[in-house]
């Protein structure tokens, strides 16, 4: 084929299960940076492993940019291409996971509404690159699109205060949070996994508007080729 010509972009309709419309509860899905993702039905993805691989990867990356070679600039660009493929997989096999955990108990899946994350998120300077190279969005997006195919429903809620509300009498206190990991109410009492206790959250905030009339949110189903 001549190297004249460009690439030839196509989309079509992917065929999908009919939505669910009359899901048995919803499974919140809680995004963050020590989890990558905590579902409410108890299970976490962490990211701990994941994330000093990365932070490895943008010294290294760091120090070929500082080099300014040419060989050191192309160096610096192939392993930021192999670091995207790396992120790529393993928000393809989360989302996996999470809509087929959906699927099985005959839920449906509740997101976040991460518009504005970045300007929002209070992090550790250690923690705002995590944050601000890793594609929660990508994340979100794969777990939308998988949900279409398999019927699922998916509702995007809005996130304030998920991770200070106690999901039991639902008190919100910022000091409901005496560390990262750990949830403690200040009103009931209530001690849980952080994470897990922003999960159920997630999870009845989506359910109160399931009930309240609101649609599955999950885009229509392209194929780009």
């Amino acid at each position: 084929m001549p190297s004249s010509m460009g690439r030839v972009i196509a989309t079509c309709e992917v065929p999908e299960t009919e939505t669910n419309t009359t899901p048995d509860g919803f499974v919140g899905v809680d995004l963050g940076i020590v989890n990558i993702a905590t579902t409410s039905e108890g299970t976490r993805y962490s990211g701990r492993r994941l994330n000093r691989r990365r932070q490895a990867d943008r010294k290294l990356r760091t120090k070929l940019q500082k080099k300014g070679s040419k060989s050191a600039k192309r160096r610096a660009k192939k392993h930021a291409g192999r670091e995207a493929r790396r992120a790529r997989d393993v928000n393809h096999k989360i989302s996996k996971h999470i809509v087929a955990e959906a699927q099985r108990t005959g839920r449906g899946i509740v997101l976040e509404d991460l518009s504005g994350i970045r300007e929002r998120a209070r992090l550790r300077k250690s923690q705002r690159a995590t944050l601000h190279s890793w594609s929660f969005h990508q994340l979100e997006a794969f777990i939308a699109y998988k949900a279409k195919r398999a019927g699922v429903p998916v509702v995007y809620i809005d996130p304030a205060y998920t991770s200070q509300e106690c999901s039991q009498c639902h008190h919100i206190d910022k000091k409901n949070r005496p560390s990262q990991a750990v949830f403690a109410c200040r009103s009931c009492g209530f001690v849980e996994h952080a994470d897990l206790n922003s999960s159920h959250n997630i999870a009845a905030r989506g359910w109160l508007m399931w009930v309240r009339g609101a649609e599955s949110q999950a885009p229509a189903l392209t194929l780009t080729a």
